[in-house]
């Protein structure tokens, strides 16, 4: 099981101060969100029951790919994705670009999480199709592929057209590239052309519908006995027989905050640093240890 921690909601100061302390923990990773912008003007609905977006307007959001390059370079161990990316709304080369010069620079600690999006207006701003963002996630994954492979690379598609040109630095090694998303369209992306795939938070029972259609996709594809990743946050307790438990179902990457939660009277005297340590290395002894 590796444990993986997030930044979406924090301080964007804190980030470099709590990847130090989650890689000096013995922590996998660290996860960054993504939004371009808050539009004054909101007509696109949420993804959920209500349709009503879960954090202010003035929520920070920083770039994925300055903020992971940041983390990198004062790191040593951890590796970093996000949750999720959103890739249509970008051109390729753009993508392609900085994922990997962000895997040279961490020397090949980064993962590319994806997903189709559902924010109509950053489509706009950004110039990009917002009808026809999931066949183009499709494409872009195996383009993004074709591109990272060094020397002098192309891709012809139906929605890419990239003439011979070369794209330096490129990684030395392959980038994993998972996706997100709960639709069956969504799934069935994740099982036929990614390493993994990234859900949000669940019971361990709301968990395993998803795990399982994942297996049973794979399998008709033929990749059963490829490795594949599932990562998703769990709304359990945050103890070893919960993990446990998450990771005999097949669960093999878990999203944690250990400081939420927690009670914090006695952390009142606390800097945030120190709070956000505090938590942090509880957990590290408790229940990374004990998986270990």
């Amino acid at each position: 099981m590796q444990f993986w921690s997030g930044t979406a909601f924090l301080d964007t100061h804190m980030a470099l101060p709590l990847a130090q302390m989650l890689d000096e923990n013995g922590f996998d990773g660290v996860i960054s969100a993504d939004h371009m912008i808050y539009p004054r003007e909101l007509a696109s609905p949420y993804p959920s029951k209500d349709g009503k977006v879960p954090w202010q307007p003035e929520t920070a959001w920083p770039d994925s790919w300055v903020l992971i390059g940041a983390m990198a370079a004062v790191t040593r161990r951890l590796k970093f994705t996000n949750a999720i990316y959103v890739g249509p709304s970008r051109p390729l080369i753009q993508i392609a670009k900085q994922v990997a010069t962000a895997a040279v620079l961490s020397d090949d600690r980064v993962i590319l999480s994806l997903g189709a999006g559902w924010m109509k207006e950053e489509f706009d701003l950004m110039g990009q199709d917002f009808g026809t963002r999931g066949r183009r996630l499709d494409e872009m994954i195996p383009a993004l592929r074709a591109l990272w492979r060094g020397g002098w690379v192309s891709w012809s598609g139906e929605h890419y057209q990239v003439p011979e040109l070369m794209l330096e630095p490129h990684p030395k090694n392959p980038i994993p590239i998972m996706c997100g998303g709960e639709t069956s369209v969504a799934l069935r992306r994740a099982a036929r052309l990614c390493d993994g795939w990234v859900g949000t938070a669940y019971t361990l029972e709301q968990a395993r519908p998803y795990v399982e259609k994942l297996t049973e996709l794979r399998r008709e594809y033929g990749r059963a006995g490829e490795p594949f990743d599932i990562m998703l946050a769990l709304l359990e307790p945050q103890t070893v027989d919960t993990y446990k438990r998450a990771e005999d179902m097949g669960i093999t990457q878990v999203m944690c905050a250990p400081w939420l939660g927690a009670p914090l009277a006695d952390d009142a005297e606390r800097t945030e640093t120190e709070r956000f340590r505090r938590h942090i290395e509880r957990f590290a002894d408790t229940v990374i240890a004990g998986m270990r």
